[in-house]
């Protein structure tokens, strides 16, 4: 694949496959760019844990406002709609179905913060809708959803963000920027720890659907099962059908990481991937332990190792980017919150950030503790730009980042070293696992195979 830029990428990345073939303007003609004095009022899908973080940045923003909090747990939005109004004074309306939602015209974009398995979909309807989106890591629940996502994207001209927030860092964008200035040598792997300490979910029981419960909603795509408190709030992150496990969850901040310093728009060739569900009596179906390998088409790797039980740190931190270059050695901690490099066999120490750059234009970008308030403010930069360029996570670069996790666990799932196309986005010979690429899906929630 020819090498380019990360802007050129974003711009030419055509939709169906990776190839690098123009495919004309993102935004479509005829659309008006907002005045950067109009206001940008957002939806918010999703308000029990993240989503609420998502409302509070957004109605920080000169400017924006939250104009519906969503959710399909009538419970959760009496507090949701208090907290906003209390931190912002914005009251915001509440609604269960994200249908009439995208169906009000005073909605301009839309933040997604609900269960893996429900990000594509209202992606994917949000765009049709005329809706531009921030949608949370992983942005797809499989290979397949993620490039529809694409497509979406770029066929309606919306301007889609990513929530890896890392990417709207100072430190984190300084960190990049060290590594591409070629100061530790050629880059050929990086490491991505996650070691995020997680507690038995034990095994539930079947029960009667909560009544402001609206369950249908809540299981969308997915094939229709009773009701389990325990597969439900967070817990959904352990099971096949709705979450991804550890390496879909926090797994996707690390790979984008990756691929970013090692300047990869593709797809990786090679993967394989080991470990299991170790200690604990649970139903949990996703591993505890799982340590994953991933090369790319010239030998490049890519390992990321997830713990949940007892471990030791990596260096310093539970969580961060190991990158490995001819000269030296990049310890990056967190998702941005410093970085360190060593040189030699002595591992000498060389340049370090542990803080922000002084604010010094009014579009230095600075840290908001661990929300990403810099990374909301870009989305609402492009969304009055109407340029994806703009964007510092457009949505190819979390469908690239979310797919190397999926790859991880199809590898882990049939137990195999597996081979992928990365022009097709299919396995090479492999139909047990192109059967993972995709899922089975409950109408009328469906994704469908044209957008």
């Amino acid at each position: 694949m020819k090498k380019m830029d990360r802007r050129s990428f974003i711009r030419v990345a055509g939709a169906g496959t990776l190839s690098l073939a123009a495919t004309g303007p993102l935004v479509t003609s005829g659309f008006t760019a907002k005045s950067p004095n109009d206001r940008i009022n957002v939806a918010v899908m999703g308000v029990r844990g993240r989503g609420a973080e998502h409302a509070a940045e957004f109605a920080a923003i000169p400017n924006v406002r939250i104009v519906t909090l969503c959710d399909i747990d009538e419970r959760v939005l009496p507090k949701a709609v208090a907290d906003l109004e209390k931190a912002s004074g914005q009251r915001a309306r509440t609604e269960t179905d994200i249908r009439r939602v995208l169906d009000d015209k005073e909605v301009d974009a839309i933040s997604i913060a609900t269960p893996n398995h429900w990000h594509s979909l209202a992606t994917i309807w949000a765009c049709q809708a005329g809706k531009d989106v921030y949608v949370e890591k992983p942005v797809s629940h499989n290979i397949f959803e993620g490039r529809r996502m694409v497509e979406a994207a770029r066929k309606y001209g919306r301007i889609v963000q990513t929530g890896s927030q890392t990417r709207s860092t100072e430190i984190g964008r300084a960190a990049m920027d060290f590594i591409h200035s070629g100061k530790l040598g050629e880059v050929y792997m990086a490491k991505c720890v996650v070691f995020r300490p997680r507690e038995n979910i034990g095994r539930g029981k079947i029960s009667a659907v909560p009544p402001e419960v609206h369950y249908d909603l809540w299981l969308g795509p997915v094939s229709w099962r009773p009701f389990n408190v325990n597969r439900f709030h967070y817990n959904w992150h352990w099971f096949w059908d709705t979450g991804n496990g550890e390496t879909g969850n926090n797994g996707p901040h690390y790979t984008d990481m990756a691929r970013w310093a090692l300047q990869k728009y593709e797809h990786p060739r090679r993967i394989q991937s080991q470990g299991g569900f170790f200690v604990f009596d649970s139903e949990q179906e996703t591993p505890n332990t799982q340590l994953s390998c991933l090369e790319y088409a010239d030998g490049k790797i890519v390992q990321l190792e997830v713990r949940g039980l007892y471990t030791n740190r990596e260096a310093d931190f539970n969580m961060e980017m190991l990158f490995f270059g001819s000269e030296g050695w990049m310890q990056l901690k967190g998702e941005g919150e410093a970085w360190a490099t060593f040189f030699g066999r002595n591992n000498e120490p060389g340049p370090r950030m542990d803080e922000a750059p002084a604010d010094k234009s009014p579009d230095s970008m600075k840290i908001r503790g661990s929300g990403g308030g810099p990374h909301f403010e870009n989305f609402i930069k492009a969304v009055r730009s109407r340029q994806a360029e703009d964007l510092t996570a457009d949505i190819l670069e979390g469908h690239l980042a979310a797919s190397m996790c999926h790859l991880c666990n199809i590898a882990y799932r049939t137990g195999r070293t597996l081979v992928f196309d990365s022009d097709t986005e299919r396995f090479v010979n492999n139909g047990e696992a192109d059967a993972m690429l995709s899922r089975e899906y409950r109408y009328p929630y469906v994704v469908p195979e044209k957008v």
